[in-house]
C-alpha cells in the first residue's frame, strides 16, 4: 500500500527522552503499512544508535539513517526528505511526541482541502505554543487571514511533491533559524495551507535537563544574520505592502521587542544584554518601516521605537518599569446552570501588588518616531494602552495538567473602566467576563478524563499573559459547587492547595463523597431503593446499581438506576431491587454514575440491603472483626542515597539507567513504576 505520512526525526543525544517520541510513533491509529519513521542519527554519541537500531529490526516501518554530525536540525531533515516515499512528510522533533491520532487527522484533513502544508494543533509543557491560531479550524489559511506567523517551527505536515517542485530544504549546517526561513517560504508558496484546531496533534516538551536546542543562549551576531535571512525570504517572494508588513511585524514583535521587555531583558547578564540590544538595534534600523511599526500595540511599539533609535539606557528603564507589571484575576462565582459550569470572574493589570491606574485622558497622541525620554516612553505607553481598550481580549481556558493541551472556552464580557478614588485623572482597566464550561463539548469533543486548571488569557494594550483562576480573597472563598454527572462524565469542581480554580473529570474518587454516606440517607420503599444525593444532574442520567450477595456464595447482580434532578438541589437516586433473586442475608450495594461510561467505575456504598422474610431493608455494615495482633515486622532498611536520587529522575531517565545497569533484567511492572 502506498505511503501516506513519512516521518521525519532528526536525532541527536537525545538519551531516554527520546522514549515518549518513539512509544506515540508506535501508537498512531494510521495503520502501519500506510506510514513510515525515518531516524535521522546526526552523529550521536549515547546509546540511542542501538536503541534506534534495535527499534527498526522490530518494526519493518521505522527506519534508520546514520551520518557523522552535522551540528544543527537543518542536513537530517533534509536526508529523510530526500529517503521519505510518502505522500506527506511530518517533522519531529526528537524530544516531542505526537497525539495518537495526529498522522490520521492531518493527513485527512489536508487531503480533504488539497492542503500543501497542514499545522496540527500543538500543547507545550514548558514550552510556549500558539494559541490564537488554534481557536478554531482555518481549512483554507493564509499570512493574511489567520496568524501563520505565530507558528513558525517546522513541526508541520508538507506535501512532498510540493517540496520537490519548488525545490524547499532547510539550511543547513550549525546556525539559528533554520525553521523560519524554511516556513516563511513555504507559507509564501504553497497553494494551500490547512490548520487543524480541535485536536491536539504535537506535544512540544521542555526537558527536564533545559537541553532542548532553543533554550541555549545564542550568538547574537549569528542569530540576526539567520533572522536577515527570515526577512530576505519574505522579499524576495512579496510586493512592498501589507502581506509584508504583517510577516515582518512577528519577527518585530516576537523576536525583537519581546526580548527587550520587562524581566526577559532584565535577567540577562550587563555584556550580553547589550551585545543583544546592539544587534536588535541594527536590524531594526535596516529593515523596518513606520507600516511595520503602525501595526503594533504600544508596549511593543515604544520598545522597539526606542531600540530603533539606539536608546540603550532608555529601553532597560521602560524594561524596569514593566517588570513589575502583571495580570490579577478574581473568580467571583461559580454554580451549574443546565449541564455546563458557569464562571464568573474579573481580570486586570496590577502593579506592584495593586490594581495598574491608567491616564483618564485618552485623547490620541500621535507617535511620529521615538519618545523623548524614558518617561516620556511610559506615559506614552500607558494612555496609548487606555486609548485601546476597546480591544481588550479576554479568555478562559481550560489546560490539562499532565499534557499541558488546552481549550478555549465560550465567554462573554465587558470591558469597564474603573474611577480611582483620590485620583480623578487615572482610571483602572477592568474585564468582566462570564465563561461557561460545558464538559460535553469543552474540548470540541466531551474532556477526556484527567485534571484541568483554569487559566485565563488578558490581552490590554500590549500585554498578553496567562494566570491561574482564583478568587480575589483566600479568606472568603466563593461556594463551590457539587460534582456533577453531565455529558457521560462525573465532573468534580475543586480548590486546590493554593486555591485556584480546577476540575476534575472522570478521575476522582473518595473526593466524590461516598464515604461521608449514612444508611440513614437511603431507603426502601417496596422494591425500590431511593436516596437524595449530593450530585449534580441537568436532566436523567443512566446509573447501575450492583448488589453483592452474602458470603460465602457472594452472588452479584446488577440492575439499572437513575438519577434525576431533585428539587431543591441534588440528585434523586432511584434503582429497582429485584426482590425475587435476592437471598436472604444482606447485600453490599455499589452505585456507578455513568452506566454507559467506556469504563464502568462502581463505588461502594456504606450500607447494606437486608433481605428478610419482614421484607427489605437499609443497615448499617456489619462491624468489622478486630485483626489478631501479628508482630510487628522488622523495620524495612532505608533505601540507599543513590536509590532516594534515583527515584526523583524522570521515568524516562530512570528506565534508561535500568537498562543501563541492569541488562537482561525484567522491566518493571507499571505498579513498581508508580510506587
Amino acid at each position: 500500500m502506498p505511503v501516506k505520512v513519512s516521518v521525519v526525526v532528526p536525532v541527536y543525544n537525545p538519551g531516554p527522552y527520546i522514549e515518549d517520541c518513539i512509544a506515540s510513533l508506535l501508537r498512531q491509529s494510521l495503520p502501519r503499512d500506510e506510514y513510515e519513521v525515518i531516524f535521522v542519527d546526526d552523529g550521536s554519541s549515547d546509546e540511542t544508535p542501538a536503541r534506534l537500531d534495535e527499534l527498526a529490526a522490530e518494526h519493518p516501518h521505522i527506519h534508520v539513517i546514520h551520518q557523522e554530525p552535522s551540528g544543527w536540525s537543518g542536513k537530517p531533515r533534509n536526508v529523510g526528505i530526500a529517503a521519505s516515499q510518502g505522500e506527506f512528510v511530518m517533522f519531529v522533533d526528537n524530544d516531542d511526541f505526537l497525539g495518537d491520532e495526529a498522522l490520521e487527522r492531518m493527513y485527512d484533513y489536508g487531503v480533504a482541502n488539497e492542503a500543501d502544508l497542514i499545522i496540527g494543533k500543538m500543547a507545550g509543557k514548558g514550552r510556549p505554543v500558539p494559541v490564537e491560531l488554534f481557536r478554531r479550524n482555518h481549512p483554507r489559511a493564509t499570512v493574511d487571514n489567520a496568524p501563520l506567523m505565530d507558528s513558525l517551527t517546522p513541526h508541520k505536515m508538507l506535501r512532498r511533491s510540493f517540496l520537490d517542485r519548488i525545490g524547499l530544504r532547510f539550511p543547513e549546517g550549525r546556525r539559528r533559524l533554520e525553521d523560519h526561513v524554511f516556513v516563511a517560504e513555504a507559507y509564501l508558496r504553497a497553494s494551500n495551507i490547512s490548520v487543524l484546531g480541535d485536536y491536539v496533534c504535537y506535544y512540544h516538551i521542555k526537558r527536564d535537563d533545559a537541553s532542548n536546542a532553543g533554550f541555549q543562549r545564542f550568538d547574537p551576531v549569528g542569530y540576526f544574520a539567520n533572522l536577515r535571512e527570515a526577512l530576505d525570504v519574505v522579499e524576495r517572494y512579496t510586493e512592498p505592502g501589507p502581506t509584508r508588513d504583517r510577516m515582518f511585524r512577528r519577527w518585530l514583535r516576537s523576536e525583537m521587542g519581546e526580548r527587550l521587555r520587562g524581566n526577559r531583558f532584565l535577567k540577562l547578564p550587563d555584556d550580553y544584554r547589550r551585545e543583544l540590544f546592539d544587534e536588535i538595534h541594527k536590524v531594526i534600523a535596516e529593515r523596518m518601516g513606520p507600516a511595520v511599526f503602525d501595526l503594533l500595540e504600544p508596549a511593543h511599539r515604544v520598545v522597539t521605537e526606542l531600540a530603533g533609535a539606539g536608546r540603550y539606557e532608555d529601553v532597560l528603564a521602560v524594561a524596569e518599569w514593566e517588570a513589575s507589571i502583571g495580570p490579577s484575576t478574581a473568580l467571583e462565582s461559580v454554580a451549574w446552570d443546565g449541564g455546563a459550569l458557569k464562571i464568573g470572574f474579573s481580570a486586570e493589570y496590577g502593579a506592584g501588588g495593586a490594581p495598574k491606574t491608567y491616564p483618564a485622558d485618552t485623547t490620541p497622541v500621535p507617535l511620529d518616531g521615538p519618545p523623548a525620554t524614558a518617561a516620556e516612553a511610559i506615559a506614552l505607553l500607558e494612555r496609548g494602552t487606555a486609548a485601546r481598550f476597546d480591544r481588550a481580549n479576554v479568555d478562559l481556558m481550560m489546560r490539562e495538567r499532565e499534557t499541558h493541551a488546552q481549550f478555549f472556552q465560550p465567554i462573554e464580557f465587558t470591558r469597564e473602566t474603573v474611577p480611582v478614588e483620590g485620583e480623578p485623572d487615572r482610571v483602572r482597566l477592568v474585564v468582566k467576563a462570564t465563561a461557561t464550561v460545558d464538559p460535553a463539548t469543552a474540548a470540541g469533543t466531551p474532556l477526556p478524563a484527567g485534571l484541568y486548571d483554569a487559566f485565563v488569557r488578558l490581552t490590554i494594550g500590549g500585554w498578553t499573559r496567562e494566570y491561574r483562576l482564583f478568587p480575589a480573597s483566600t479568606e472568603q472563598l466563593p461556594a463551590m459547587p457539587v460534582p456533577g454527572v453531565v455529558g457521560g462524565l462525573r465532573v468534580l469542581p475543586y480548590w486546590t492547595v493554593k486555591n485556584n480554580f480546577a476540575l476534575d473529570v472522570d478521575m476522582a474518587g473518595k473526593r466524590l463523597g461516598f464515604g461521608g454516606f449514612k444508611p440513614a440517607d437511603f431507603t426502601v420503599a417496596g422494591d425500590r431503593l431511593r436516596a437524595v444525593l449530593p450530585f449534580h444532574v441537568a436532566g436523567d442520567v443512566k446509573a447501575a446499581l450492583r448488589l453483592t450477595g452474602p458470603k460465602p456464595a457472594a452472588e452479584v447482580l446488577e440492575v439499572p438506576a437513575t438519577l434525576s434532578p431533585a428539587e431543591g438541589g441534588g440528585a434523586v437516586l432511584d434503582a429497582p431491587l429485584p426482590v425475587r433473586s435476592l437471598q436472604q442475608g444482606g447485600w453490599r450495594p455499589a452505585l456507578c454514575l455513568v452506566a454507559d461510561a467506556a469504563e464502568p467505575r462502581f463505588f461502594t456504598l456504606p450500607l447494606v440491603v437486608r433481605n428478610s422474610p419482614e421484607g427489605l431493608k437499609v443497615a448499617g455494615p456489619a462491624p468489622k472483626k478486630p485483626k489478631a495482633a501479628t508482630p510487628k515486622p522488622a523495620p524495612k532498611p532505608k533505601p540507599s542515597a543513590a536509590r532516594r536520587l534515583a527515584r526523583k529522575l524522570p521515568l524516562p531517565v530512570r528506565r534508561a539507567l535500568a537498562r543501563a545497569l541492569g541488562r537482561g533484567r525484567t522491566a518493571p511492572t507499571a505498579r513498581q513504576e508508580g510506587k
